[in-house]
């Protein structure tokens, strides 16, 4: 069963062109490779135009870079929007784990990009760390695009899966969850509706531990290949075969990317 990387990096390891070559022979037919500052939007375009059947590129201004921002970075986002149609918008959110930006720098990047994805019907996803009140209060104040929104990396809580999917959340898996101290997280994904579940790497950052590192790279790097590992271990945790959670999993990630 071909698996998809519902976010990921790609563009940041030193060789991404090999990485995707693992990939596919890992069973990966596919990832969203998200941008995450105008500095890394044309590397994820570049990427893209490389890899067009593989790499379905993501644009987007992410909480951390909101103070780096320049005076025309909107226009800048529409413009690789208007490059690549058929992309979706992220990584963008919010983060309190950082001091700075401020929540509210971080606010006026987030705000004009969820309005943006709901003027465009393009899918959104959203980094939120430590923020799980500001996020709910910023979705009340910008209605979320019609198809929804990615939830990468999910950190939360069972409370918080229900509270997000009234919203129209996605919820992604990372392999990072596997560590034995984030154990509280797989509880709240059992409670994730079974059409919002999707599969991530979040590759070169969020490594598995050791025993689910099929690509090892150098200074704790995570390999977008390890997503098989990932996925098969998931499926145990939930004691469902895995061709059966592969294929939800991968068909999910279809449907909310619109990648038939």
């Amino acid at each position: 069963m071909a698996l998809i990387d519902a976010h990921n990096h790609l563009h940041q390891l030193p060789d991404p062109d090999a990485a995707i070559a693992a990939m596919k022979d890992a069973g990966i037919s596919g990832c969203v490779v998200n941008g995450t500052s105008e500095d890394d939007w044309s590397d994820v375009a570049s990427l893209a135009e490389r890899h067009p059947d593989f790499v379905h590129p993501a644009f987007g201004l992410h909480p951390w870079h909101a103070h780096r921002r320049t005076p025309g970075w909107l226009e800048k986002l529409r413009s690789f929007l208007d490059r690549f149609p058929h992309a979706s918008i992220g990584e963008c959110g919010l983060d309190r784990w950082v001091d700075e930006p401020a929540l509210e720098e971080q606010r006026a990047v987030f705000l004009p990009q969820i309005a943006l994805a709901r003027e465009r019907n393009l899918p959104l996803t959203i980094h939120a760390l430590k923020a799980w009140g500001p996020l709910l209060e910023a979705l009340s104040d910008e209605a979320p695009p019609e198809g929804g929104f990615l939830l990468h990396s999910f950190g939360g809580t069972p409370e918080l899966v229900c509270q997000f999917a009234r919203f129209g959340a996605r919820f992604s898996f990372s392999g990072h969850f596997l560590h034995p101290r984030k154990s509280k997280v797989l509880d709240a994904f059992r409670t994730v509706p079974v059409d919002r579940l999707l599969l991530e790497t979040d590759a070169p950052s969020m490594a598995p531990p050791a025993e689910f590192i099929t690509h090892p790279l150098p200074d704790g790097q995570n390999h977008p290949a390890n997503l098989a590992a990932i996925a098969r271990e998931l499926a145990l945790r939930f004691d469902e075969p895995f061709e059966e959670f592969a294929a939800r999993c991968t068909e999910n990630t279809r449907q909310f990317f619109r990648l038939h």
